[in-house]
């Protein structure tokens, strides 16, 4: 499996926005800032996630962007199709047939397997659950002072 910086892109600023999921919205330069994304390239990507019906956004100087649905109601699969396609993140350079006298088959049914396992984890992981991984992990390394 292979994610591209869009798809990678879109992930992290949909973690974001799950971390920061509240009524208000949140700004694409402060999406840019803590998750270390180029503004302009954030732009494109949370623009393909507000047309795949993912986000909403308001422009001005108060806009930003919000989620149209809870962290919890949002896949992994979900967000990497919505800005890589259908067959995200799974597209490779396999035959078209099998064919008996053909060597590249023998691994079809393998890589096959692989695409339903990857494609079932993505498609069962919420940004729900990320962001509170992610929280626990912060708790977790945050030093804790006694007095």
């Amino acid at each position: 499996m292979k994610i591209s910086a869009k798809g990678e892109y879109a992930i992290k600023a949909m973690l974001d926005l799950s971390m920061h999921h509240s009524p208000g919205l949140v700004s694409i330069q402060e999406i840019a800032s803590r998750q270390s994304i180029p503004q302009r390239y954030l732009e494109q990507v949370l623009l393909q996630l507000k047309r795949a019906g993912l986000l909403r956004s308001k422009r001005g100087a108060a806009g930003g962007y919000h989620l149209t649905k809870s962290p919890n109601d949002v896949t992994v699969g979900e967000v990497l199709r919505a800005v890589e396609g259908a067959t995200a993140p799974f597209e490779s350079a396999r035959p078209a047939r099998r064919s008996a006298t053909d060597h590249a088959n023998d691994l079809l049914e393998l890589w096959e397997d692989l695409s339903k396992a990857v494609s079932q984890v993505i498609d069962r992981l919420t940004f729900g659950e990320l962001a509170a991984r992610a929280a626990q992990r912060r708790s977790a390394a945050s030093p804790m002072y006694h007095i």
